[in-house]
């Protein structure tokens, strides 16, 4: 099962946004496409609100109800935990989640470093595969913070790595069917238990910072 989670705002009790749930439809379709034989359910989430909104942490909490709803209505599946911007921000707090086995966080929308307040939590991710993809010039979210983010957790957990998308912004349009085929790649080589490309096992092998700036190359996965 994968469960998407679109992006959203920090702050907003408004209605979550029809434009995020749409923005994540190419990647749900890839993934479908790539799973169908193998059975592979791709599901949005519907948030609650569009708005993070400090503590309350309200995508994520969506996010770990909606992998609570999958046990629930499916049993001992593997989940994989797929989200963009504030949604990726999403898949990586709810990684703890006991079904949860994979994390795809795209262009992850992640807070500034701040002395006065915690840093963003990386022990949930232990036990997890994780992949991090981030345009070079995304504008919208911070490609380093991303990186350090990454580097914090590939210190406990060997199975992260992060992908850079050179020159491209925080929708991944220019190399849109190289990210979605890393994507596929991931996600079914993750909750299927195959052999990820080589790209994807290099990076996962890889000591930092190597496999946490692996280039995405021009025509991965294509025929």
């Amino acid at each position: 099962m994968v469960l998407l989670l679109p992006d959203g705002e920090a702050e907003s009790d408004r209605r979550a946004s029809a434009l995020s749930y749409a923005a994540v439809l190419p990647l749900g379709r890839a993934l479908a496409r790539a799973g169908r034989a193998e059975g592979l359910l791709v599901h949005r989430v519907r948030y609650r609100t569009r708005g993070w909104n400090g503590a309350d942490a309200h995508l994520a909490a969506d996010a770990t109800w909606a992998a609570e709803e999958v046990v629930r209505r499916h049993g001992d599946v593997p989940v994989c935990l797929a989200g963009h911007g504030m949604g990726g921000r999403a898949a990586l707090r709810a990684a703890g989640h006991p079904a949860v086995n994979s994390v795809l966080a795209l262009a992850p929308w992640l807070p500034e470093d701040d002395v006065a307040a915690a840093p963003e939590p990386v022990a949930q991710l232990n036990g997890r595969r994780v992949l991090i993809v981030h345009g070079t010039n995304d504008r919208a979210t911070d490609p380093e913070l991303s990186y350090r983010l990454a580097q914090r957790a590939k210190k406990s957990n060997r199975d992260t790595c992060r992908f850079e998308v050179h020159t491209d912004g925080h929708a991944l349009r220019q190399y849109q069917d190289e990210v979605l085929a890393l994507a596929a790649d991931f996600v079914l080589g993750s909750l299927y238990a195959r052999h990820y490309a080589r790209p994807v096992a290099d990076a996962l092998a890889a000591p930092p910072p190597l496999g946490l700036r692996m280039p995405l190359a021009a025509g991965f996965g294509g025929r």
